[in-house]
């Protein structure tokens, strides 16, 4: 087998663009944090997260309320941004009306080509929770609950439906298939592919579980804690295990009247 000197080991395309010497730290950080935008809003939006990111108390919430909302593309109304938040590439990040977002959100809407991240009416993010694009799309319907510690990543697109309930440590992974059919080189050189994820509506997410890329999971499911969701879920299934698997249907005891 072939033999790998470190020095030749390929670098993925972020290594790449963070370790390149055709451009500057200026421009590498401007690209990758605050996207391609004009040099004035460059420095409004450093000045803003410089200043208010950690500043605290209600005073804190008041200011990052008032001044915020002009980094992102879009933002509706009473909006409450927490501590610490991490914002890049604002301008392809669009926010709904009465959302909260707690201390240490991240919103990462990442990409060259992307459309950003999309996130409905009444939506909850609890702290700590990551919701990143890498040249993918991110959309979450309205009155959706994301809990602390959560993740979601997408290389295409992950879609996630109103009323959906997700407790904390789920991690939706669109993306992450990396190709591994040649051992002369590194996995990490062989790409990957992404099929994107679909969510429908009124979903309910226990602690720890993973959806990974490929997967539909239909309207009313029910997914147990710590399943890890590789194939299509139906509607109005409860499923669990790791492998998750149909443990039972929701409506096998319902009237037809209760589930028009």
């Amino acid at each position: 087998m072939k033999q790998i000197d470190e020095r030749d080991v390929a670098k993925t395309s972020l290594q790449t663009a963070l370790t390149s010497q055709s451009e500057g730290p200026f421009q590498k950080y401007k690209r990758m944090v605050s996207g391609q935008v004009s040099l004035p809003f460059f420095i409004w939006f450093e000045l803003l997260t410089t200043l208010l990111c950690n500043f605290p108390g209600a005073a804190g919430f008041l200011l990052r309320k008032l001044f915020y909302p002009s980094l992102f593309q879009s933002v509706g109304h009473n909006v409450i941004f927490g501590k610490n938040m991490t914002i890049r590439h604002p301008k392809k990040i669009h926010l709904g009306n009465n959302i909260i977002l707690d201390d240490n959100v991240v919103l990462d809407a990442k990409g060259e080509n992307n459309q950003g991240i999309t996130i409905g009416d009444g939506v909850m993010i609890a702290r700590n929770t990551i919701i990143a694009c890498k040249e993918g799309d991110i959309s979450i319907g309205d009155n959706t609950n994301i809990s602390s510690n959560c993740a979601f990543h997408s290389e295409s697109k992950v879609s996630v439906g109103s009323n959906v309930l997700f407790a904390a440590y789920c991690y939706v992974v669109g993306g992450g298939r990396h190709n591994f059919d040649r051992i002369d080189i590194p996995i990490i050189q062989q790409g990957s592919t992404s099929e994107g994820i679909a969510i429908g509506d009124n979903c309910w997410f226990g602690a720890h579980v993973c959806v990974l890329d490929g997967v539909t999971i239909n309207n009313d499911s029910i997914i147990a804690a710590g399943a890890i969701v590789k194939s299509n879920v139906p509607a109005y299934s409860i499923v669990g295990g790791v492998p998750a698997k149909i443990i039972k249907s929701r409506i096998e005891q319902k009237n037809p009247e209760e589930i028009q």
